[in-house]
């Protein structure tokens, strides 16, 4: 980056809010230490969080007055200061697309990514990262990126762990019960883990039972957890129909504590950085393989450490074969639990 220049360039596009927070206190840490440059007197590199629920009217006032070297942005903040022509990506040279397969699974963003990548900016003048740990049918991705014009041509792809997608030191386990007897046996599974730090994932609230008024999953097991397990005082809950302040708070809840329990849904499978968790709890199974990968992967997060990581799936009989397919898929054993 050429901090003596007044212009983005390098933007770095995240898919939560929750994410971009992280990458954005990552990418100042790295601003923050000094370069080697020789005698001339540096430009502090500047970076800016441009994401859901920020305030975009102070941020219209940066970016006018002296824009930042590195923008950290969510499509939906960053879609509305391209149009009113606040941002010029211009002299971009990097442009980084964070978990590029949910980004470009999600029907609101894909379009809004795709002019992103051709639009504002030549892929010619700058370098292009997609980056995930899963990016299904990456041959067929690799084609799309040279013939839409999204890279060079001369794309390459980096494969961190061909072989394993799962890392090795993460002990599956799963427990059939019938649907009706999940609440009973994740409560069974807490009092024989008495796990010090870890995540209970459940299936977002269908628009069905939204409009049938049913109470969603997430809040009927966070009410059961409190009631039912003394043991666990610190309980939060991470899902998308909460505001962006609730979400805050729960994040702040639990980093501040190395012993929580966190009820979310797959709003905190993506990116989501909680070294300490050692446990995931599938109290819902998840509704693929690649929901797996990235559930599993809120564990083992933790640098040199040793403490054995567990991720538990609660099936119904009838889903087992589900769990099955993604034993293949993912390449693990997955080892039945009886309490």
């Amino acid at each position: 980056m050429n901090t003596q220049r007044s212009s983005v360039q390098a933007l770095i596009v995240v898919p939560t809010r929750e994410l971009g927070m992280q990458v954005t206190k990552v990418a100042r840490m790295l601003a923050a230490k000094p370069t080697d440059s020789g005698t001339e007197q540096q430009k502090a590199c500047t970076v800016m969080a441009l994401l859901d629920g920020g305030m975009l009217k102070r941020h219209k006032t940066w970016l006018k007055a002296d824009p930042p070297t590195i923008v950290v942005a969510t499509m939906a903040s960053l879609c509305q200061m391209l149009e009113k022509h606040v941002i010029d990506l211009g002299a971009m040279k990097v442009l980084v697309i964070d978990e590029v397969d949910f980004m470009f699974n999600t029907s609101r963003q894909v379009s809004s990514l795709r002019k992103l990548l051709t639009t504002y900016s030549s892929s010619h003048s700058r370098q292009t990262i997609f980056a995930s740990a899963s990016i299904p049918q990456h041959r067929h991705f690799l084609q799309d990126c040279v013939q839409q014009k999204w890279t060079k041509k001369n794309v390459v792809h980096v494969h961190v762990n061909a072989v394993e997608p799962m890392p090795s030191r993460l002990h599956h386990r799963y427990m059939i019960c019938p649907r009706n007897q999940r609440f009973q046996a994740i409560i069974s599974l807490l009092q024989f883990d008495l796990p010090e730090s870890a995540i209970l994932f459940v299936n977002e609230q269908s628009e069905k039972s939204k409009k049938t008024g049913e109470m969603p999953t997430s809040t009927v097991l966070v009410d059961l957890l409190k009631s039912s397990c003394e043991e666990f005082s610190n309980i939060s809950l991470l899902e998308e129909d909460q505001n962006f302040n609730s979400r805050a708070a729960s994040l702040l809840a639990i980093r501040e504590k190395s012993c929580y329990l966190l009820v979310a849904t797959d709003l905190a499978a993506r990116g989501v950085d909680l070294p300490e968790t050692t446990h995931i709890y599938n109290f819902d199974l998840p509704k693929t393989a690649v929901h797996y990968l990235h559930r599993a992967g809120r564990t083992g997060r933790k640098p040199f450490s040793e403490d054995k990581c567990i991720v538990t799936s609660i099936v119904a009989p009838e889903e087992h074969f589900v769990l099955q397919r993604f034993e293949h898929e993912l390449k693990f054993h997955c080892e039945q639990l009886f309490l």
